[in-house]
């Protein structure tokens, strides 16, 4: 019996294109729960082919599990970054809300730090961000950054997401305005919720061929037609220049060449999300729906 004061939550995670929004639509269905994006990309609007955002886009999802109650998907536009701390925020303010309504939040998604900042209620440094340094930043390529910032911050330099710009660009100023490592500031605190974490776990040749699959079907949907419609409303933001899926259209424009790109830096952030995944030890890998199922079964019951 599940109490209406519960702190439940349940995490689905793995890597990008593992079937992991799937599976939690089916459970959520089961379980009378809901579903919170932590995706830091499918946050924004518009971006939805691209992204294989699951609430409005019926090619990655069945019609009956759209009608799934569903938060935090689409609602930030892409020329406003969202950051960590922000959506830390927004997703602990659902949650609860979710849990005094006597249902169980399945909070879904593949970005790592996001997950970790609400199972770990991580503390960020609040500090304003500096406009100026910022634009200097943005100039340089995700490697230049990530060796001004191991310079700032060795441990950090070692769990860092090297290739994420727009992480390094907020370590980096972290850094140089408060003149303390940026890693060390990440406080853990006693965390808020019960959590279940459970990954989806792939063989390697599985995955490739779900990622080459879903590049096609993006494709197919008008991904082509999707981006120019971004560009024209909102220009080559960031969020954009910093997105598989649609960063490769600036230097590339033959459809074929295109999505080779794209499934090959797909399962390059593939790779770097299950090596960020395996380093936590709470999270219990399943293949199928029947271990997770009965993972959550479990779970719940356990008050």
């Amino acid at each position: 019996m599940i109490t209406l004061n519960n702190k439940k939550l349940i995490v689905i995670l793995g890597p990008t294109a593992s079937g992991k929004t799937d599976l939690a639509f089916k459970l959520a269905t089961k379980f009378n729960g809901e579903i919170i994006c932590c995706d830091s990309r499918q946050v924004y609007r518009d971006m939805i082919i691209g992204t294989a955002s699951q609430k409005p886009c019926k090619v990655f999802v069945s019609p009956c599990l759209a009608k799934l109650p569903q938060h935090l998907f689409n609602f930030k536009t892409p020329n406003k970054p969202l950051n960590v701390a922000i959506y830390k925020k927004m997703a602990e303010k659902t949650i609860k809300d979710i849990q005094k309504r006597g249902k169980i939040p399945f909070l879904v998604g593949g970005t790592g730090l996001y997950i970790k900042s609400i199972v770990d209620n991580l503390q960020f440094p609040k500090l304003k961000p500096n406009p100026k340094l910022r634009k200097e930043l943005e100039q340089k390529t995700a490697s230049q950054l990530f060796v001004i910032y191991s310079k700032l911050d060795h441990l950090g330099a070692k769990k860092i997401d090297k290739n994420n710009k727009r992480r390094l660009i907020r370590a980096i100023e972290v850094c140089k305005i408060t003149g303390k490592p940026f890693w060390s500031q990440r406080q853990k605190s006693t965390p808020l919720f019960d959590t279940l974490q459970i990954g989806v776990n792939l063989p390697k040749p599985e995955l490739e061929k779900r990622i080459s699959k879903r590049t096609e079907q993006m494709f197919e949907a008008g991904l082509e037609k999707e981006i120019k419609n971004l560009i024209k409303k909102y220009g080559w933001t960031q969020v954009l220049r910093n997105t598989i899926g649609y960063s490769e259209f600036q230097f590339c424009k033959i459809k074929k060449e295109l999505q080779d790109l794209i499934s090959l830096h797909t399962m390059q952030l593939a790779k770097r999300q299950i090596t960020w995944f395996k380093k936590d030890k709470k999270i219990a890998w399943v293949k199928n729906y029947t271990q997770a199922n009965s993972l959550v079964g479990d779970f719940l019951k356990n008050n």
